[in-house]
């Protein structure tokens, strides 16, 4: 009972933080996620520097990760402004160079990992600026929307309720056995359709898209919201742990939490960019 309510409590201040620094602008919206984003390569680097041969510079990754996210949060202001990531490819260069210097046992892993630290945590968390800020066609003027970043996050919660409501009335089939046992073919049926309905709803109070591009977003997010979630699964039973931190009481670790959105996020960007290029948004 004491878990359930140091659960309950976290996992309401969370969404309500995480909600209210999107919708409160793009200050309050780039604090967070490059705080996040930070938080999340710290916890990344620390499991990966657990396993033997493996020291990837912490402190170096996280820098290049809030780097990134600025310069996407910059760029997403001001889009003009490409030279903004020069900086980025600076960090990038010395986790390459610095390994010559420093005689560790491995540098292939360091350098294997430090990247994916950048593609795997980095990366996703700063495409959510790709989300937030939309251009109107004119290269120097950008609008921030709060919406198509919190969408990914509405998404992933009603999938998530959706999918073990259902699973637990009606689960039978395993999703993906060897990966999570707990997950079934029709919890997974049964979130996407709670998502859909979701769409339907954002489709009606922000309608600066089409119902059917909404749904489809729903369904991008929920597919490839699954497959993250199954990523940190399996990257969690190949280092033999249950969390990856213990940063949120009851929750976990922030690669916990955002296991879902760090794939959904890419996959949304990728999808609103060919809706867009289709000319179907």
């Amino acid at each position: 009972m004491k878990n359930f309510i140091q659960r309950a409590i976290t996992g309401i201040i969370f969404v309500a933080v995480l909600i209210g620094c999107i919708i409160g602008g793009p200050l309050s919206f780039g604090i967070l996620f490059c705080l996040i984003s930070a938080l999340a390569t710290i916890e990344f680097c620390h499991l990966m520097n657990q396993q033997e041969d493996v020291q990837i510079n912490r402190n170096i990754c996280t820098l290049g990760s809030i780097a990134l996210f600025l310069c996407f949060f910059y760029y997403g202001m001001n889009p003009a402004e490409t030279g903004i990531f020069i900086p980025y490819l600076v960090i990038l260069i010395y986790l390459f160079i610095s390994e010559l210097y420093l005689n560790k046992k491995n540098p292939i892993n360091n350098w294997a990992y430090a990247m994916f630290s950048q593609l795997y945590v980095a990366l996703p968390f700063a495409l959510l600026n790709v989300l937030a800020f939309q251009t109107n066609g004119i290269i120097s003027d950008s609008q921030y929307l709060f919406i198509l970043p919190l969408s990914i996050f509405i998404f992933n919660w009603v999938n998530d309720t959706g999918a073990y409501c259902t699973g637990m009335l009606l689960g039978k089939h395993p999703l993906f056995k060897r990966i999570s046992p707990k997950k079934s073919w029709e919890g997974s049926i049964g979130g996407c359709v709670f998502s859909i309905a979701a769409a339907f709803a954002l489709a009606h109070f922000f309608p600066i898209m089409s119902t059917f591009a909404w749904v489809g977003m729903g369904i991008t997010v929920v597919i490839f919201g699954t497959w993250g979630d199954l990523t940190e699964s399996l990257m969690k039973r190949q280092l033999g742990i249950k969390d990856s931190g213990n940063i949120l009481p009851g929750h976990g670790g922030m690669l916990d939490r955002f296991d879902s959105a760090i794939m959904a996020i890419p996959a949304a960007v990728v999808y609103l960019y060919i809706i867009s290029l289709c000319g179907i948004a």
